[in-house]
């Protein structure tokens, strides 16, 4: 269970977790195929990606406010709402660029919304000596719900090039319904959030910034989430430039998942035998380790034991980051503190893979893989004389 929420609430937010990033994962694929059953050209791709991450960047901290305003279920439910909204609307108009831009921008939203809401509603009802664990729980969730989506997509499209993207937009209408219907099983207690806000301290973004160690939380979790996405694109680059196939590229890939998956199961009994800030320390000590080491030629099973490691590492960081975060806002704001946090690993997401890729350049993949260990390596120096135990 998660805090002061019982078993049947903690499950149907765990339920919740999996499947909003399960029909992220399964619509923004689809978008793609959809655009390329227009014949759209190759810039319209670029657009389409870019618009999921808009809504985020520009409603992150109005939606952290509602959240501690409004409370934390009824956010959760107007995004779903969204989210069903936008698949149906894909569903049945979305047969022209335009219209695919708008659903996946809706998309983006009404994602942000619903994780903004579930981390909410951990802050707000976990106690501090649990958050590590609760924290750890949800993002596993949401990890199963972003390997499930692809899944659908291979169940629904079979063995063609291009799959049914009618079919697939109708899953994924399908799903959005359940994840709408899913948010009225969360107890009502999760409401904690609207009425601290009411009665307890407000605050700009300014200030929650100036809060201690709120800064490093937000650098370490950009990062840790930057390098995540480093790793899946540069990887399948390192593997070519050793003559690895794609099969045991996607391989490596799904290895590294599975043991951030893992990572997180154990992540409270580990918090609590070592303590959060030793806990996060090594997890980075462990990236960094794995990233400097991938970029030295090796045997394939040897780099598939180094992914295992690196998955490991980095499934701690962002769950870690989450409690840390919600230890250090004030009462009232950890909704506002948590979409800040969403906000700044998008700003991550974009920053640091360009200087990254600008550092290494002419160094190939393998040199993008030394630069993202200095890159993790350099976050430990932010936690010097940060204090994240209880």
């Amino acid at each position: 269970m998660i805090g002061e929420l019982g078993r049947r609430s903690s499950t149907a937010l765990l339920i919740h977790s999996a499947l909003i990033q399960a029909v992220t994962f399964l619509v923004r694929p689809a978008t793609t195929y959809r655009a390329l059953e227009l014949d759209v050209p190759g810039f319209a791709l670029g657009l389409l990606a870019a618009s999921y991450a808009v809504f985020p960047l520009l409603l992150a901290l109005p939606i952290g406010g509602l959240v501690d305003r409004l409370g934390e279920r009824r956010l959760m439910a107007i995004g779903a709402a969204v989210v069903l909204g936008c698949s149906a609307f894909l569903l049945f108009w979305g047969t022209s660029v335009p219209a695919l831009v708008a659903g996946t921008a809706l998309l983006g939203a009404g994602q942000l919304a619903c994780v903004v809401g579930q981390q909410a509603v951990v802050a707000n009802n976990a106690a501090s000596s649990r958050l590590d664990s609760a924290f750890g729980y949800l993002t596993f969730a949401a990890s199963l719900g972003q390997a499930l989506g692809p899944l659908a997509i291979s169940v629904v499209g079979g063995a063609s090039v291009r799959p049914n993207t009618q079919a697939i937009f109708l899953l994924a209408t399908v799903m959005s319904l359940v994840l709408f219907l899913t948010t009225f099983v969360i107890s009502s207690r999760v409401s904690q959030g609207r009425r601290t806000a009411k009665g307890g301290p407000k605050g700009s973004a300014v200030a929650l910034l100036r809060t201690p160690g709120v800064v490093r939380a937000l650098a370490t979790s950009a990062t840790v989430l930057a390098v995540v996405d480093l790793t899946v694109v540069y990887l399948p680059a390192l593997g070519a430039e050793r003559g690895l196939t794609a099969a045991t590229v996607g391989l490596m890939l799904t290895v590294r998942a599975l043991f951030s998956m893992v990572s997180r199961l154990g992540l409270g009994s580990m918090s609590r035998k070592l303590g959060r800030m030793k806990l996060l320390v090594l997890s980075l000590a462990i990236s960094t380790v794995a990233l400097g080491v991938a970029a030295i030629p090796m045997p394939e099973w040897l780099l598939f034991i180094v992914m295992a490691f690196l998955g490991l590492g980095l499934g701690i960081g962002q769950p870690l980051t989450m409690s840390w975060l919600s230890a250090q806002a004030p009462e009232g704001q950890r909704g506002r503190a948590l979409a800040l946090r969403l906000a700044g690993n998008r700003v991550g997401q974009v920053i640091l893979p360009s200087a990254i890729g600008v550092v290494a350049v002419g160094l190939g993949a393998a040199g993008v893989f030394l630069a993202s260990a200095v890159a993790v390596g350099g976050t430990m120096l932010l936690l010097r004389g940060v204090r994240l135990d209880d």
